[in-house]
């Protein structure tokens, strides 16, 4: 039996990638999607093939053809779906960031738990197979001990000062409540603190921030430059940008003994060029620019989480952990203190 799979929010993520991912995935198939707007939810649902279009959550969650959803609504909004997704005893894979508060977070992984469902957070990078590669070259010691990680995802448009044009559907982006008090942070910088938290398999425990927002004028950043020192004392930096249109989006790690190189690697896309060089690796492979692959690839390993009850490659605790690092990133900008980050355990 294929998993029955229902979408929160039909805009444009869903739209361009994740609809079309499960399309593609082995196992996958789209039942239902759901829009406050009824019109938008039917013609989501016409353009992918999905069976039903709803205008309430509660709806698409009373479907006895979902077995789980993928909520990609505003950032303030998925611990109320996901809450509810987890009494409907609907699986839940959740658009990051996983929320805006620690409360949210910890309350999302808890429901899910009571619930007895699988809660996954779209950590999408950690399904690049150099991702995979360069987690398993660290932990078999071959660069020695890791030094500096660094991964900087950032893009924009010459000649534009600022984040892009919103439309009514994109227009939470610029309301700090609803986007969760950081704007560029929450659009890449979540994925590059996640994956050098999975290639490392070591937690943050300390934020420095520098970015041109936090402030009661400017609240929500376009630029965010941050200095990490992660649990196992390897210091990383992030950088993360609408402002940077001729960016070169690099992924490294430097160990004492070696290094891993990823050329223009941080993308929504599956793309780069890879160099491990050490004394007993040396290896290059490069990755043609393909959107999907990701995103099917996440899919694909979510189903499989459920059916075998093992968890997903990103669970609610790595969300959580993320949350925690990025409220620290916004204390660290508006107070210009390093701070460290507190660490809940739900």
């Amino acid at each position: 039996m294929a998993f029955g799979w229902g979408i929160v929010s039909t805009g444009k993520h869903p739209d361009i990638k994740i609809a079309p991912a499960i399309a593609a995935a082995t196992g996958g198939d789209l039942v239902a999607a759901y829009s406050r707007d009824q019109a938008r939810a039917e013609a989501f649902a016409q353009k992918h093939g999905a069976r039903a279009a709803y205008s309430k959550v509660s709806d698409l969650l009373a479907d006895s053809r979902v077995d789980g959803v993928f909520v990609a609504s505003p950032n303030a909004l998925h611990a109320e779906h996901v809450v509810q997704a987890a009494q409907a005893r609907k699986h839940v894979l959740c658009e990051k960031p996983m929320a805006t508060t620690t409360a949210d977070a910890v309350g999302m992984v808890q429901a899910c738990r009571r619930a007895g469902v699988t809660l996954g957070i779209a950590f999408n990078l950690r399904q690049h197979p150099a991702s995979i590669r360069a987690r398993d070259v660290i932990a078999s010691g071959a660069l020695g001990r890791i030094v500096l990680v660094q991964a900087q995802w950032a893009f924009g448009v010459r000649g534009r000062d600022g984040s892009p044009p919103r439309n009514a559907l994109t227009q939470w982006w610029d309301t700090p409540d609803l986007i969760g008090g950081a704007s560029t942070m929450m659009g890449t910088g979540v994925h590059s603190v996640d994956l050098l938290r999975f290639v490392l398999g070591s937690d943050v425990e300390e934020v420095t921030a520098v970015t041109d927002g936090q402030t009661a004028a400017r609240p929500l950043e376009q630029i965010a430059c941050l200095t990490l020192r992660f649990a196992n004392r390897t210091v990383g930096q992030v950088v993360a940008s609408r402002l940077l249109p001729d960016s070169r989006n690099d992924f490294r790690v430097y160990g004492i003994n070696g290094a891993i190189l990823g050329h223009h690697s941080m993308w929504e896309a599956r793309t780069g060029r890879f160099e491990i060089t050490s004394d007993t690796v040396n290896e290059r492979f490069e990755y043609p620019e393909e959107l999907l692959p990701n995103y099917v690839a996440e899919i694909e390993d979510f189903q499989r989480a459920v059916a075998t009850g093992g968890q997903p490659a990103a669970t609610g605790i790595d969300g959580l952990r993320v949350v925690e690092v990025t409220l620290a990133m916004i204390e660290s900008a508006r107070t210009g203190r390093t701070v460290t980050v507190q660490r809940t355990d739900p």
